[in-house]
């Protein structure tokens, strides 16, 4: 079910393609620090949450994790508003590659043999598709850069993921506040209204929920099968850009989907043979 949402969020966010990705993103964070709070509320669980961020090094690597998600939020709804959703989905395809790379160079991870074979392969399809488009996929690697980032720094916090994105919400609440104020006041013609509202105010439910079922799931499943179903979302997207928003897959573009396909076919495989289960990250996206 959280893999499925992901995955069908650009649904959500197509129908708020009149307002700026600024905006939507403001909403965002302001709307989910209040459900999240009122979800940390109900379970009575301020005490375990404050123990954590009462540790300054703890406070510090979740604002950092604030400022990478919602950079990453901003650029999700973004490609999804702008119909670039293919591109979108190929950066999430590249995050689990990239974050064995990440755990090779800054946790001082070691990669198997095939390992380095699948993320050379995911190399080279982005060198396609920057080769072979008017322009680097920046989208692409924006989206699997933010979110592999925040994973490293997330590692770092012995946390979970609802009660991290509070704290990384809600830090990044005033700043969201202000662009509120800002936003319409500067460009009054991109003020929502009516129902739009809504969908705006229910973007904090829709960011807890995957949440909350994603946390059920990895007490319930091996983390292998997490892994596994990772791969749920992107796909989903992928689908939903061909099927739904009828975007173009030139050829270049399919070759390095293509190449992707196979390293995470490769990457895969490798993990079923060493018993290794591929790297999960919490997706709060």
């Amino acid at each position: 079910m959280a893999y499925v949402m992901w995955g069908v969020f650009p649904l959500y966010f197509r129908a708020l393609a009149q307002i700026s990705p600024w905006i939507i993103v403001c909403h965002r964070i302001v709307w989910s620090a209040v459900f999240l709070g009122l979800i940390v509320t109900l379970h009575r669980e301020w005490s375990q949450l404050l123990t954590v961020v009462q540790v300054g090094r703890n406070l510090r690597l979740l604002a950092v994790g604030g400022v990478l998600i919602a950079a990453n939020w901003l650029i999700f709804i973004y490609a999804v508003t702008t119909d670039q959703l293919l591109e979108s989905s190929l950066g999430y395809f590249i995050n689990p590659l990239l974050s064995v790379a990440l755990g090779l160079v800054f946790l001082g991870e070691r990669l198997r043999r095939w390992q380095w074979v699948a993320v050379l392969i995911a190399t080279a399809a982005v060198l396609n598709l920057a080769l072979h488009s008017v322009r680097v996929p920046w989208i692409a690697l924006s989206l699997a850069a933010t979110f592999g980032c925040y994973g490293l720094v997330r590692k770092k916090v012995d946390l979970p993921s609802l009660h991290a994105l509070l704290v990384e919400t809600t830090i990044l609440v005033p700043l969201a506040l202000a662009g509120l104020i800002w936003l319409p006041a500067r460009s009054p013609g991109t003020h929502p209204s009516g129902g739009t509202l809504v969908l705006l105010g229910l973007t904090g439910v829709i960011t807890a929920t995957p949440l909350l079922c994603f946390g059920v799931a990895v007490r319930s499943l091996k983390l292998s099968t997490i892994g596994f179903l990772q791969y749920i979302g992107p796909t989903l997207q992928f689908l939903i850009a061909i099927l739904a928003f009828h975007e173009p897959l030139a050829p270049a573009k399919l070759a390095s989907f293509g190449l992707i396909w196979v390293a995470i076919g490769v990457y895969v495989a490798d993990s079923l043979a060493s018993h290794v289960a591929p790297p999960v990250a919490d997706r709060p996206e």
